[in-house]
């Protein structure tokens, strides 16, 4: 059984991607980021850097003490290596999928999210900052829309790489973007979102969210107000 400490955002939905698609059996802890959940003692005894995902697997393979694990990238190369699915065992292929693994983690998921923030959340409209970070939002779906212009998935064969990238495109709009300029990340976009285990995963998010929407000013200040104080030993 793996306990998985999430939220329905996108780095949550990779893992229930991941889950999903291998038939892994888990159980969601809600991790409610907009009231400071990823603050607590408890969370961040596993946890250390007060972010969601994290997991706890109660049957590692082998058979020892439970594994934890945050970070959602590094949960996906444990998942993979857990199940041997979505990761090739040749060496070329395995670090073509880690590569692009690491180009979302490094690229596309931080800009995208510095995009989401100066574009939705501050409370000041910075034009600045704002432009650079659609352009360079911009940019990352041309990295990828390249890469796909020849190849039905990132690394040729669904993987982890995929599940990393897809739950950051799938905001677009709100990141500026139009996925008619892109045609091979749009065909690749649809394709993913219609398989079952991605329905499954992004039904779980309404279960536990129903009202996603960060409005409160509480709200904004618990997740972007902090400071080294709330991870004091």
């Amino acid at each position: 059984m793996i306990d998985l400490y999430y939220w329905p955002t996108p780095n949550g939905h990779k893992i229930t991607m991941f889950l999903e698609e291998t038939g892994t059996p888990y159980k969601i802890h809600p991790v409610n980021i907009g009231k400071g959940d990823q603050f607590k003692p408890e969370f961040l005894s596993f946890s250390p850097n007060n972010r969601m995902p994290a997991i706890i697997d109660q049957a590692p393979t082998d058979g020892g003490e439970p594994v934890k694990i945050f970070e959602s990238g590094a949960i996906l190369m444990y998942l993979a290596e857990k199940t041997g699915q979505f990761m090739p065992q040749d060496l070329r292929k395995r670090f073509d999928v880690i590569q692009w693994l690491m180009w979302q983690m490094g690229g596309l998921g931080p800009m995208a999210g510095q995009n989401h923030h100066f574009s939705v959340y501050a409370p000041e409209k910075l034009p600045y900052a704002i432009i650079r970070y659609v352009n360079e939002t911009n940019r990352l779906y041309g990295v990828l829309n390249k890469r796909l212009a020849d190849r039905e998935f990132v690394a040729g064969d669904y993987s982890i790489a995929d599940m990393a990238a897809y739950p950051w495109i799938v905001p677009y709009e709100r990141q500026g973007q139009k996925l008619e300029d892109f045609p091979h990340l749009k065909r690749w976009f649809e394709a993913i979102r219609a398989r079952p285990a991605t329905v499954r995963a992004y039904e779980q998010g309404p279960k536990i969210n129903p009202n996603p929407t960060i409005s409160t000013d509480e709200q904004k200040k618990v997740l972007f107000g902090q400071t080294a104080a709330v991870v004091k030993a």
